[in-house]
């Protein structure tokens, strides 16, 4: 009977140790396949950490830029004939311009002779350019003008007017370039006269200069 127990129980280990490595291969697969979504969980929260602490470098890098444009245009905000919003120079197109004219006027003037001295510090600190972008309201332009198409006409000369203008009070020619938006992009509601007066502006935004690498591949397309 021993003979025979024996070999029971050598049959019996034969198939328990296929059992046991079939388990250890299996708990190491698990392991493994953890370790890798841990990695992966992990990944995941650093590039979201990261992506959170470019966004709030951005903001902060954005109210910092806002409040040095404020500083520099104190003086011409107070007059309240120039806003500023969200980094974008504001100036209501009748203290700019008679209606349906881009003929500047004496007091227009003036406010754009009081912006060039803190706009050529400021955007000479950060190498940058100023935009100067015109708009108008919905109403076609009157019949008897015939000097513009339409709008986007009308808008662009007074764009050019302003940045003419700013070139004229100091403004170097490289730092300024002219925009025109028509009718698009309203600030206001064009039903009355309230909302399209609004509309009807001239706003600036410094902006960044482009990169020669840039230019050079804008070039290449063209070409």
């Amino acid at each position: 009977m021993t003979g025979l127990d024996d070999t029971i129980d050598q049959a019996a280990d034969e198939q328990t140790a296929p059992v046991w490595a079939v388990f250890g291969d299996l708990m190491a697969g698990l392991v493994g396949a953890f370790v890798l979504i841990l990695i992966g969980v992990l990944v995941v929260q650093m590039d979201l950490v990261a992506s959170l602490q470019s966004e709030v470098q951005k903001r902060q890098q954005e109210e910092a830029r806002r409040m040095a444009l404020e500083k520099a245009l104190a003086i011409p905000l107070q007059s309240g004939r120039v806003t500023l919003d969200n980094g974008r120079i504001g100036i209501s197109g009748s203290v700019l311009f008679p209606l349906n004219s881009d003929e500047l006027r004496p007091e227009g003037r003036q406010v754009l002779k009081s912006l060039v001295p803190p706009l050529q510090v400021y955007l000479g600190e950060r190498d940058e350019m100023l935009m100067v972008s015109g708009f108008t309201d919905d109403r076609p332009v009157q019949a008897n003008n015939q000097r513009y198409a339409d709008n986007l006409e009308l808008s662009a000369q007074r764009a050019l007017t302003v940045t003419r203008a700013l070139i004229a009070e100091g403004m170097p020619p490289q730092r300024v370039f002219s925009a025109a938006f028509g009718a698009e992009q309203p600030v206001a509601s064009n039903t009355d006269e309230q909302g399209r007066a609004l509309n009807r502006r001239v706003e600036m935004a410094p902006v960044p200069k482009a990169s020669p690498s840039t230019s050079t591949t804008k070039a290449a397309t063209r070409e």
